[in-house]
């Protein structure tokens, strides 16, 4: 095995501040909305794909690629979502084994009130700490860093 690009200090130190700042603003965005809204930004965040999607529902398995997690930590997320009324499960009516997340009437309600918070603090802790310059710099420099697709958009119902 090849030996290792080592980070030189200005990439270290772009590396680690990055961590930094995301690890801050994640947290503190976490703290806003499970103070005010009862919602944690992981709940906010699926809460927020399933109003996005078609009828409010989507598949948990394209809903765990968007989310970027395990579809073990989604489904954790959904049953606590489903205890408190906000997300249903709902079979699919051609394939047995198949099912999709769908967003409840109170879980659309529950984003809606929630949005301002969360758009306050971003705005309060990231957008406005930096000037326009920076947010172009920024967003640029982020584009260049590699993702994968949103995944399989079939719009079937197998997880």
């Amino acid at each position: 095995m090849a030996e290792p690009r080592w980070l030189n200090e200005p990439e270290m130190r772009a590396w680690l501040e990055f961590l930094r700042a995301h690890a801050e603003l994640v947290y503190r965005l976490d703290r806003e909305l499970e103070a005010g809204h009862g919602l944690s930004l992981a709940e906010y965040e699926v809460l927020a794909f399933l109003s996005e999607a078609p009828d409010g529902r989507m598949r948990p398995s394209e809903l765990a690629r968007r989310s970027r997690i395990s579809p073990s930590a989604l489904t954790r997320r959904i049953d606590r979502l489903e205890k408190r009324g906000l997300v249903r499960r709902e079979r699919c009516p051609h394939d047995a084994r198949g099912a999709y997340a769908v967003l409840r009437p109170e879980g659309r309600a529950r984003l809606v009130a929630a949005a301002p918070t969360h758009v306050r603090g971003v705005r309060a802790h990231f957008v406005d700490q930096l000037d326009r310059a920076q947010l172009e710099t920024l967003a640029a420099a982020l584009s260049a860093v590699p993702g994968e697709e949103a995944g399989d958009r079939t719009g079937g119902c197998a997880s």
